[in-house]
């Protein structure tokens, strides 16, 4: 599954270097605003102890761990909605991403300009919305247009999309996100195909500095009480000090700058498991001698649909999955010893798939 994460923010908050640290694809970070204007892609490995482990027992020729794709897109002014700045290309850029990662700067630094000449989190995080939520209203006032007729010559289905699209552009016009509106899972599909930016699942990074990298700032606590009626999850990161603990190849030579910091895993660690969390996602393993692999699936998918993620054979044949758990993996340490043990389970078409599963599945087309 080819999932993408959206780095958006106001210029000069830390995108591009956060983004830095994230991937080897090196954007330009610079002091002035629209440094980065192509949206830039980076390709990074979902952090995942259970790879180690799970290598350290089928020794494999080489190990696929699961990936996000994190895209760092251009800076947002006020009056992006109506195509300032880089704003057209800002919102479509947004619209193809699966979820959100918001920067919004908590510290105070005067050599790095600040758009709007003052560090204000809450007054950042709202220019943002306000520019997403006239996007979005632009959306849903062009499709009521489109419903309105029919829903009113007595159309029920047209009707009851109508009503839902009247909800929800009363709450934009409020001044609150899409994804805030509390609706039937039926009333929301209604909107899918409208792809609403403030629909969109959402992760907050406070940028803090380095000295408040292990317990925030004023401003970051501020800015945590301000989203916390979103039920939305926020993560305290120290670009800059990302950017240093990015430099070290040597894990126990970073470990030991992370406890230095007082940190157990770098800030960027707990932000690519938060994004693969928020989009509810879980991992499954295939394990051979040739390949040890993570793939990336559906909370909830049945055996098959997880076959699909491999070859789409493997869901049309499906036949069984063979399945281990890896505690009873490390046990017995081998798929033969876990048989044995009576430890490798044979389940059928109906079976959904754990968080952690190592499988291999029989088919036949």
């Amino acid at each position: 599954m080819a999932l993408k994460c959206g780095i958006v923010g106001l210029p000069n908050v830390g995108k591009s270097t956060l983004f830095n640290a994230l991937s080897n694809a090196k954007a330009e970070a610079a002091n002035f605003p629209f440094c980065t204007i192509e949206p830039n892609l980076g390709v990074i490995s979902v952090p995942d102890e259970r790879l180690e482990i799970l290598s350290s027992l089928v020794n494999p020729q080489k190990v696929l761990p699961t990936v996000i794709e994190f895209v760092d897109i251009a800076g947002l002014v006020k009056g992006a909605s109506k195509g300032e700045g880089l704003g057209n290309q800002f919102l479509a850029n947004i619209r193809e991403v699966d979820a959100i990662v918001h920067v919004i700067r908590c510290f105070d630094n005067d050599n790095i300009v600040h758009v709007s000449g003052k560090v204000d989190p809450i007054e950042d995080k709202e220019v943002i919305d306000t520019e997403l939520q006239l996007k979005d209203l632009e959306s849903v006032d062009k499709r009521i247009q489109r419903v309105e007729k029919t829903a009113k010559s007595g159309d029920k289905e047209a009707k009851a999309e109508y009503e839902v699209l009247i909800q929800f552009k009363s709450h934009l016009e409020s001044g609150q996100n899409a994804r805030s509106l509390d609706v039937e899972k039926e009333q929301r599909a209604y909107i899918k195909e409208l792809q609403l930016l403030t629909d969109k699942p959402i992760i907050y990074v406070a940028n803090v500095e380095e000295e408040s990298v292990n317990g925030g700032n004023e401003w970051s606590r501020k800015l945590e009480e301000h989203v916390a009626p979103e039920n939305a999850q926020l993560i305290i990161i120290s670009a800059g000090l990302e950017a240093q603990i990015a430099e070290f190849d040597d894990p126990e030579e970073k470990q030991l700058f992370l406890e230095e910091y007082g940190l157990k895993a770098s800030g960027l660690n707990r932000l690519i498991k938060a994004s693969y969390t928020l989009l509810d996602l879980i991992t499954y393993f295939t394990a051979g001698k040739q390949e040890l692999r993570a793939w990336t699936i559906k909370k909830g998918w049945k055996a098959p649909q997880a076959a699909g993620v491999i070859h789409t054979d493997f869901e049309k044949g499906f036949i069984k999955a063979e399945v281990i758990k890896i505690p009873d993996y490390q046990q017995h340490k081998t798929e033969a010893g876990c048989r044995e043990a009576g430890k490798l389970a044979i389940e059928g078409k109906e079976y959904e798939v754990k968080d952690g599963d190592v499988m291999h599945f029989r088919f036949n087309v």
